[in-house]
């Protein structure tokens, strides 16, 4: 877990928001955790076109790494790993549920 004190390198509360949730997968990948709930590794890959492999695991530790994302490990063989929003990570629900809201406007603008 991140300590707090890293808090104090932003100059604002976006710059933050923005360093846990900013690039252009990590909202899409909680996207599709919240909407289907726990997913393998593989069923993320399927739903999310265009991520590499490489860039998805990227995605996964630095979101597990802030407590949005919690991996589960199963004790099975071939071991099995699902991937779900943490409970800290659940706060941001209504984020994402909004930037979805926006996007659907701004596409049925655009057409």
């Amino acid at each position: 877990m991140k300590k707090l004190s890293r808090a104090k390198q932003f100059n604002c509360p976006v710059e933050a928001t923005l360093h846990v949730i900013g690039g252009k997968w990590k909202v899409v990948i909680l996207f599709h955790l919240f909407d289907s709930g726990k997913h393998r590794f593989s069923e993320l890959r399927r739903k999310i076109q265009g991520i590499s492999e490489r860039m998805l695991t990227r995605q996964l530790r630095e979101m597990e790494s802030d407590d949005i994302v919690r991996r589960e490990v199963f004790p099975e063989v071939p071991p099995r790993v699902e991937y779900s929003v943490s409970e800290y990570g659940r706060s941001l629900k209504p984020t994402i549920q909004k930037m979805c809201q926006w996007g659907k406007e701004h596409l049925d603008r655009e057409a």
